[in-house]
């Protein structure tokens, strides 16, 4: 693609005008809300202006079309540029409303304002992805990128070019000291996804002050040697420069880009530009109106927009997103007269839709008391999914073969071409992440933003390493398919650094995550079932190493209950209502049904119930619920081999759990976990007790 910007690359007064408006607009908003980051978008405003007028490939009426160019501000706190620029280029919603308000901008950072304090996907159209925490945004467009470049290599056809658009992100000095910037950009880079630009606006100031106490490494050099290409702005405000950069970039087609611009924070303010002081507050009202005098604008004016900037950004920016759909759109009825299955996947895709089929072809499991570990059965099922489900990609974290995700040999690598020993393929679903937890999250959200369906593995301890991106997962409602194993001290001899412990807990604390422990391979089965189901929200399967046995289901409930979350595995064979819950998740389900055996030989009447999902299970309606856990049933034993934090509203205030309140030990599986409680012995213990505990039970017992 090669680009026009009209008549110059200088600077015309109708373009300072246009910056300069996005200036004021940032400083009116953040001033009237007394909160806020101006200095930012006042020394940025020009090199988002020249992206957005003279390169994006965006339709103001239309903000979901699958081609076109991505833009995401990652350095969220300086939010306010964002929505002025989708303000002044009449960006509209699905609705046709407009997707940033007047009426919204001057109520920045207020209850139901589409202008929240950061940028939040799914709240204003025309936001592609949440980004507030910094690294998250850039790492999130490497997973951009990584889609683009799979759906061109996927769905291209010599004759029809779908799939062309580029991803633009706009970092800052935070975004690049994160650590989380290194594992994303070393990555792209190796992956040499030319259609990734990264804009570095190098303003050399942070919260605490000059980035010289704390940042004063060689970033060109850096990321020359990670693989990319790194051009250089010597002033922001040369919009000439910036425009011969920006088209560099897209002349390149073997390596992502990096354009460093040095910027003033606060361009403009007489007494607060590069400063800290311009970072995260207000300017004042009377160096407001100094700053405005200096831009040529009048100082009393608040959120005034000249006569003829609308106009302008409608007439490059708006016009060339709208020609650049229509030719889309018309491309797209031509593939989809001579590749219609193909088509039919891209609408899918779009629509967040499963194939017909798609649950065909699974792998059934036969009880068996030696049985195979849940990661294992995963495996299986994943790979019977991704053959129908041809958009279903991902991998590990440098995992695979512990994580069992590794799709087959016909799926392919995702690699460069002439990587990889000259076989690589951007067709490729298998993504290697390399030893990068955070990165590999954060690039799971890029590629679920576009249409996607990724699954993302590691050790469930690791999970920690990835969680800022998992929580944006769950906020913005991602389908993110997130394979957690080794999910238990039984993993032994690596010893508690490696033995999960308080990760369940935290990953049920997220809102809208979905945690799915299944106890057996069928319970695997079901566990897929829900989570390729779940479209609106991330889905945490969390596995065993170890062999688990497979379950009689002609004598214990059938699998299919874990879509309700939590199900009745076995009750008292003599039809006795039961006196005592034994209440278990994944490994451990198969302890309770033990202990049930044993405590059935003594004549007390147990229930074995297997509760894989706490969220799927409160969802249930009450009458369920009390079906499964009969509020009259006080004695209860809940069994996790992890942190008893949040058990007590299952098992009441005086039942017990058997959990986990230290790190675990070096040993073998099973005598780690006797050691820690997690043995037939402690359950009927647990149980007698509980008996004891309830006046009138233990009568009832023989």
């Amino acid at each position: 693609m090669t680009t026009d910007p009209t008549a110059s690359n200088d600077t015309s007064p109708l373009d300072l005008r246009c910056v300069n408006t996005l200036r004021t607009l940032a400083i009116d908003a953040v001033e009237q809300a007394q909160s806020g980051h101006p200095g930012t978008p006042m020394g940025a405003a020009p090199i988002a202006y020249t992206l957005w007028q003279r390169f994006l490939r965006f339709d103001p009426q239309d903000t979901t079309w699958p081609d076109r160019d991505r833009f995401v501000l990652s350095g969220g706190h300086a939010s306010a540029l964002l929505y002025g620029l989708l303000h002044l280029c009449g960006v509209r919603d699905a609705a046709g409303a407009e997707a940033v308000s007047m009426d919204d901008l001057q109520r920045f950072r207020q209850l139901g304002s589409h202008c929240t304090g950061h940028p939040e996907h799914g709240v204003t159209a025309g936001v592609e992805t949440t980004t507030g925490p910094l690294g998250q945004g850039i790492a999130t467009s490497v997973g951009q990128a990584i889609a683009q470049a799979w759906l061109a290599a996927t769905y291209n056809r010599p004759d029809h070019r779908l799939f062309d658009h580029r991803i633009y992100a706009l970092c800052g000095d935070g975004d690049l000291m994160e650590g989380l910037s290194a594992e994303a950009a070393s990555l792209a880079g190796h992956l040499q996804l030319a259609h990734l630009c990264w804009l570095y606006d190098c303003n050399r100031i942070s919260i605490e002050g000059s980035t010289t106490i704390t940042f004063t490494e060689d970033v060109g050099a850096r990321f020359t040697a990670q693989g990319w290409q790194v051009l250089h702005v010597a002033d922001a405000n040369d919009l000439g420069a910036l425009t011969r950069a920006l088209q560099t970039f897209v002349d390149t087609t073997d390596r992502p880009t990096l354009i460093i611009v040095q910027s003033t924070i606060g361009y403009g303010a007489p007494h607060k530009a590069d400063t800290k002081e311009a970072h995260g507050e207000p300017l004042g009202a009377e160096e407001v109106r100094l700053t405005k005098r200096f831009y040529g604008v009048d100082p009393d004016a608040t959120f005034a927009v000249p006569e003829g900037v609308r106009a302008h950004l409608a007439a490059q920016f708006g016009q060339r997103g709208v020609q650049a759909h229509g030719a889309w759109t018309q491309r797209f009825a031509a593939y989809r007269a001579r590749y219609p299955k193909l088509a039919v996947q891209l609408d899918q895709m779009q629509h967040r839709t499963l194939p017909p089929g798609w649950e065909a072809d699974w792998p059934t499991f036969a009880a068996d008391a030696h049985g195979l570990a849940t990661r294992d059965a995963s495996g299986q099922v994943l790979n019977a999914i991704a053959a129908r489900v041809p958009w279903l990609i991902g991998g590990a974290a440098d995992l695979g073969p512990s994580t069992k995700t590794r799709l087959g040999d016909h799926a392919g690598d995702f690699e460069p071409p002439g990587g990889g020993g000259g076989a690589g393929d951007y067709r490729g679903r298998n993504l290697h992440f390399g030893v990068r937890e955070h990165a590999m999250c954060a690039i799971s959200n890029g590629l679920a933003l576009s249409g996607l369906r990724p699954f993302a593995a590691s050790f469930l301890v690791f999970s920690d390493y990835g969680r800022g991106a998992i929580r944006l997962s769950a906020m913005m409602g991602q389908p993110v398919l997130y394979l957690w194993t080794h999910d238990s001290i039984a993993m032994g001899e690596d010893g508690p650094t490696h033995q999960p412990v308080e990760q369940l807990a935290s990953l049920r604390a997220l809102p809208g995550m979905v945690v799915l422990r299944p106890a057996d391979a069928n319970e695997v089965v079901e566990a897929w079932r829900v989570a390729m189901q779940c479209t609106d929200r991330p889905v945490s399967l969390v596995l065993s190493r170890q062999a688990l046995p497979t379950l009689d289901r002609s004598r214990y409930g059938s699998a299919r209950g874990v879509a309700r979350g939590a199900y009745v595995l076995a009750d008292p064979s003599d039809g006795r209502a039961p006196d005592v819950l034994l209440i278990g998740t994944g490994s451990e389900v198969a302890l309770c049904l033990a202990a049930f055996e044993q405590l059935s030989a003594e004549g007390i009447a147990a229930r074995v119930v297997s509760m894989p999902s706490w969220d799927l299970f409160e969802a249930q309606s009450a009458d369920y619920r009390d079906r499964v856990l009969p509020p009259e049933l006080l004695a209860r034993v809940a069994v996790e081999a992890a942190s008893p934090l949040g058990w007590e509203r299952h098992v009441g205030s005086d039942g017990v759990v058997i959990g986990m309140t230290g790190f675990g030990h070096s040993a073998p599986g099973a005598v780690v976990q006797a050691a820690c409680g997690f043995d037939v012995a402690h359950v009927v213990a647990a149980a007698h007790e509980q008996l004891l505990w309830h006046p009138g039970l233990a009568a009832r017992t023989a």
